[in-house]
């Protein structure tokens, strides 16, 4: 099925979000946090005392729907700054006015159980609360199991790479919420790892499954929508093995899965830094250059940027 158009239009007059980036097409009976084998290990059990159901139904009681929102948000994303659900759920306050509110709220949040916080910080001890990086915790993933039917996730110590990946990813995705606010993108909807992921049967009757960090579908001013799929790369694997990842969506844009249900394949965007600048520079040219090299990959597929560039390529529709 590779005659199927790449990253083209979806449509003209887009009434609803994809299905594909909709809460209720997320994969059920997720049970982990989404960490790869081996990065992660089991976290000690709460030191808090067992609450139940009843106990569980008084806290939910508590929360109004800005306390659910931010609760999601946090799930969604595994992990998120004090900063980055001040952007999501605050941004209509004063600066001052939404810091002291987010703070405010924030406590609130830990002191009831439905979120905690690592014990490490971003910006070490001296960042204060400001630093703080939140997780749902165990009584806040029981009331989003009971409101959504999910299944519970096992609790793990992740590892401090993990960590600043889903941050990294996040702030992403905050981007693209951010610009579509302000006007300079029309986002129609979102979705972050795991409700990005595609099962499809590969080479052999295989099952496989492909797990973008980040899905979007973004629309022009004269309302043609397109979809994007968005790996974050933190200058921390080998290009031989971001080209293994190119390989998996060509084995999915092969199985004509979205192209049956769209029309067209997404585009997939890589966002590629590094902590040298001109090291990201290189990764980014020696991965271009590593697709036009590999006969089977098409390289129309993908785009490679730096992350201040992904909201300008989405702007314009991924033309190169």
């Amino acid at each position: 099925m590779s005659d199927y158009p790449l990253g083209h239009p979806l449509g003209s007059t887009p009434a609803h979000p994809s299905p594909l980036a909709d809460e209720r097409n997320r994969l059920p009976g997720l049970g982990n946090s989404g960490a790869l084998e081996g990065t992660t290990t089991p976290a000690k059990r709460p030191s808090h005392r067992r609450l139940s159901a009843t106990g569980i139904t008084a806290i939910a009681d508590q929360l109004s729907d800005r306390d659910l929102a931010i609760i999601r948000s946090i799930d969604d994303h595994r992990f998120l700054t004090v900063r980055q659900i001040r952007t999501i759920h605050f941004a209509d306050l004063a600066p001052t006015s939404g810091q002291r509110t987010t703070k405010r709220v924030l406590a609130r949040l830990r002191g009831l159980g439905v979120i905690s916080a690592l014990t490490q910080r971003i910006g070490g001890v001296r960042a204060g609360s400001d630093g703080l990086v939140h997780y749902v915790d165990s009584v806040g993933d029981r009331i989003l199991r009971q409101r959504s039917g999910r299944g519970a996730r096992r609790r793990y110590e992740p590892s401090a790479r993990f960590v600043h990946h889903r941050l990294v990813v996040a702030a992403a995705h905050i981007a693209l919420i951010t610009a579509n606010r302000h006007g300079g993108l029309d986002v129609v909807a979102t979705a972050v790892e795991p409700a990005t992921w595609r099962p499809y049967i590969g080479v052999g009757g295989t099952r496989r499954t492909l797990k973008p960090d980040l899905f979007a579908e973004t629309a022009t001013a004269d309302e043609l929508v397109y979809a994007w799929f968005v790996e974050i790369d933190l200058g921390t694997e080998h290009i031989p093995t971001l080209l293994s990842k190119c390989r998996e969506y060509e084995a999915y844009r092969r199985a004509g899965i979205e192209q049956e249900r769209h029309g067209s394949f997404p585009l997939v965007v890589w966002s590629m830094t590094h902590q040298d600048p001109a090291t990201a520079k290189r990764r980014r040219q020696a991965l271009a250059a590593a697709i036009a090299a590999d006969r089977s990959l098409p390289s129309a597929l993908f785009r490679i940027v730096a992350p201040d560039d992904v909201v300008p390529l989405m702007q314009t529709g991924g033309a190169e």
